[in-house]
């Protein structure tokens, strides 16, 4: 049998080495040194080849948070992003469509409000957009898109209604049997009276806020019955030294997402494989980095993929590992050195190779610095030149239509 493609001499995050055959969009063979029989043979001898990388936490949909996954996808081998909370049931349908014209794979945890993020926060102060049998309607309804729920339990969110929120999006996801992912911040409710109301499966994100803090005896009660804490890192959500007391009190995280938006696109996250670097700036090997944004997400909402397996989607991740250290940033400009730097070479989705986009321009309401806007100017001049530059000289040409070897004029004179 010939396979379509063989990815031939790569190696795993513990070192081993590994070849990929994938055929018809799936991954057909997993080896060391699978027989050369492909129609198209890619050489990634040395490089790291990961699962595509799972992104529990993202922004992808209309609204005030939302990106187009497309232009950082193709860069960052992130193959499934999974939108969490961008719509609600009222505008579950807009969301739909951003999935169905995106080259990445989009599943979504639907907002218990269902007024969704159109705005930037405040969408459970009225409870009547929490409405339990709606969201249970919705996500019945939506089954092939939709994962769990999505709840925000902040200050700002949910005003003076506490944690009542949570409670109806505990109880839609108990009725569809789905988790719920809760967003911590600003009290009140205070953090123990949310994650006292938490089941094993659901996800804690944003769990080393610098806000939020969560680092008592309720945040080991609960990973001890199985919720499970998910970085979220986003504009705010991510502190070192905060996690760095988890990891010092035995709390690792179990999954490392970017909670990617429109405001945390241009910094401090910038994009997965960075926020990656930041764990690994933590203490954290390659290893669990890779699990903690490849296997472990994929298990937490049973999306397929997230393993190097045959019969898995072939959604895959090319890697050039740089052993050089260099600074990285927490949302509140507290430095650390990662050992390592990701550079991703190659993303492919179903077996298809992701093809480059380039970036939206910023939404207006977004805010940046003045060294930011003069770094996305600097950018843009260089896109332009680049693509104004002819690609090749006269040497890098054919003849793709010779003329005859005799002029017409000369053989009828």
């Amino acid at each position: 049998m010939t396979w379509d493609l063989l990815l031939a001499g790569g190696r795993t995050a513990d070192g081993s080495p590994i070849d990929v055959a994938i055929s018809k969009g799936v991954i057909a063979a997993v080896g060391p040194h699978l027989p050369r029989d492909a129609s198209h043979i890619s050489d990634i001898t040395s490089r790291l080849i990961t699962p595509g990388l799972v992104d529990l936490h993202t922004h992808v949909g209309p609204g005030y948070w939302g990106i187009d996954p497309d232009a950082t996808a193709w860069h960052s081998g992130v193959t499934t992003w999974v939108d969490a909370g961008s719509a609600g049931a009222y505008t579950i349908d807009g969301l739909r469509r951003v999935a169905a014209g995106s080259s990445v794979r989009i599943p979504a945890l639907l907002n218990i409000s269902a007024v969704g993020l159109a705005g930037r926060t405040g969408e459970s102060r009225d409870l009547g957009n929490c409405d339990v049998p709606l969201a249970v309607d919705t996500l019945q309804q939506h089954r092939d898109l939709l994962r769990g729920i999505k709840v925000r339990i902040d200050r700002d969110t949910v005003g003076d209604n506490g944690v009542e929120p949570l409670r109806r999006g505990l109880a839609a996801a108990e009725t569809a049997g789905v988790p719920v992912m809760v967003h911590i911040g600003t009290t009140p409710p205070s953090l123990d009276e949310v994650l006292d109301l938490l089941r094993p499966g659901d996800i804690v994100t944003h769990c080393a806020s610098g806000i939020a803090a969560p680092l008592g005896p309720a945040v080991h009660a609960a990973v001890e019955r199985g919720v499970l804490l998910d970085i979220g890192h986003g504009s705010g959500a991510f502190a070192f030294d905060v996690l760095e007391r988890q990891l010092a009190a035995g709390l690792r995280p179990h999954t490392i997402s970017t909670d990617l938006h429109a405001r945390s696109l241009y910094g401090p996250v910038f994009d997965l494989p960075t926020t990656m670097a930041k764990l690994l700036a933590a203490g954290l090997t390659l290893s669990e980095v890779v699990t903690a944004t490849t296997e472990a997400p994929a298990r937490a909402l049973g999306l397929p993929g997230g393993r190097l397996v045959p019969g898995a989607p072939a959604d895959l991740a090319v890697f050039t590992v740089h052993e050089e250290e260099f600074d990285v940033t927490d949302a509140h400009r507290q430095v650390r050195r990662s050992p390592l730097r990701l550079v991703n070479d190659l993303s492919y989705v179903g077996g298809r190779p992701l093809i480059p986009r380039l970036p939206a321009p910023v939404p207006p309401w977004v805010p940046l610095t003045d060294v930011q806007r003069a770094a996305l100017a600097r950018r843009e001049r260089d896109i332009r030149a680049l693509l104004a530059t002819p690609l090749v000289g006269v040497e890098g040409l054919a003849e793709q239509f010779p003329r005859e070897s005799e002029p017409r004029e000369s053989r009828n004179s």
